[in-house]
């Protein structure tokens, strides 16, 4: 039976998108059976006194987990939210383009061949909503603070953070060293200090995002 892998994302965050890259390749190399679950970084990061993510018409972020989740209902389960997510997310992070707008998103919906009028119905049904909020706050309850997080034999793992996320056996070996991070339950923290090359090398990997940003002002 294949290892069953839950992903936490936010189709927004750069850092998860690595991560959804690396898993994706890993689960061919390793037998794993990805399951994708929402975390709004919107809702987690939300300050008192400002509206909540689904409070607004429209929310850059909360909106395309609006649309994760009726694709989830309506178009084909977990395959379809992790099709979704690697549409947006490589127009995003890798194209430059906005998907975080309604007009961005129907493109990202059209590009899988899917009725771009998805968008307007996952919008209008409030149920999206309360899906993505009862997912956000189930992980919430489980410890999850941020993305990329990952769950495997029931251990919630924040990370691994990934600038590039590696390919071929490569990232094999980084799932193998992951799995022996879960089965050690009293490794709680490895982190690597980013100096200034590497903030710069940061900036460079997220320029293609911060062009859809400014596109979509």
């Amino acid at each position: 039976m294949p290892t069953e892998v839950i992903v936490h994302f936010d189709v927004m965050c750069p850092w998860a998108y690595q991560g959804s890259r690396w898993i994706r390749e890993a689960a061919d190399l390793r037998d794993l059976h990805v399951e994708w679950r929402f975390f709004a970084l919107e809702e987690q990061n939300w300050q008192e006194g400002k509206k909540h993510p689904w409070e607004r018409p429209w929310s850059y972020s909360w909106s395309l987990l609006r649309i994760a989740a009726f694709a989830r209902r309506e178009l084909g389960g977990n395959e379809a939210v992790g099709r979704f997510y690697a549409t947006a997310g490589h127009r995003y992070h890798e194209q430059g383009l906005p998907v975080h707008t309604p007009d961005g998103a129907r493109a990202a919906v059209a590009e899988l061949g899917w009725d771009p009028n998805v968008v307007d119905l996952a919008i209008a049904d409030e149920s999206t909503t309360r899906d993505v909020l009862a997912e956000h706050r189930e992980a919430v309850r489980q410890g999850i603070f941020g993305v990329p997080s990952f769950t495997v034999h029931g251990q919630v793992l924040f990370g691994p953070v990934l600038l590039e996320a590696p390919t071929g056996e490569a990232a094999g070996r980084l799932w193998d060293a992951v799995l022996t991070w879960s089965e050690i339950t009293s490794l709680y923290e490895m982190k690597r200090p980013k100096l200034a090359a590497d903030h710069e090398r940061i900036r460079q990997a997220f320029e293609p995002s911060a062009r859809a940003r400014e596109r979509a002002m």
